[in-house]
């Protein structure tokens, strides 16, 4: 079933009907389907009926749990959303603006706040965001664990 799937991406790459990109999308969808496996081999987990993306995420936020009970962290976000870059128009074409999302953002007692992501590998686009995050956000302090 798989394989045809991937075969029927492929010819319609021939046939001109889908670019190389988004052909080798496609074929990465299937073959993950087909090993029931995640991208980046993460095993996903729930902690106080909250689905993480990898048991790191989930201890770490059990972590930050305990963190809170002794009061040293205030308040735990999860998923925080950052603009990168806005939104915007040209030439007729809109561009959907960029946006990075970590893993948690955390008030401490005494008025700090980190921005924290559970990372087992660094991809480019990742690179990129960090950077375009730490030009734009200069107040606050990202933390890679």
């Amino acid at each position: 079933m798989i394989e045809q799937k991937q075969q029927e991406i492929v010819k319609a790459y021939f046939r001109g009907e889908i670019s190389e990109k988004r052909m080798l999308k496609e074929l990465d969808k299937t073959d993950h389907k087909k090993t029931g496996k995640n991208k980046y081999l993460n095993k996903k987990v729930t902690v106080d009926g909250i689905e993480f993306d990898s048991v790191k995420e989930a201890n770490y936020y059990f972590y930050l749990k305990q963190l809170q009970k002794t009061g040293e962290v205030v308040k735990i976000e999860l998923q925080p959303r950052f603009e990168l870059l806005p939104g915007f128009a040209k030439n007729g074409k809109k561009y959907r603006p960029i946006n990075y999302t970590a893993d948690f953002k955390v008030t401490y007692a005494d008025g700090r706040v980190e921005v924290i992501d559970t990372k087992g590998y660094k991809t480019q686009v990742f690179m990129l965001k960090h950077k375009l995050f730490e030009y734009k956000y200069s107040n606050l302090s990202l933390k890679l664990v």
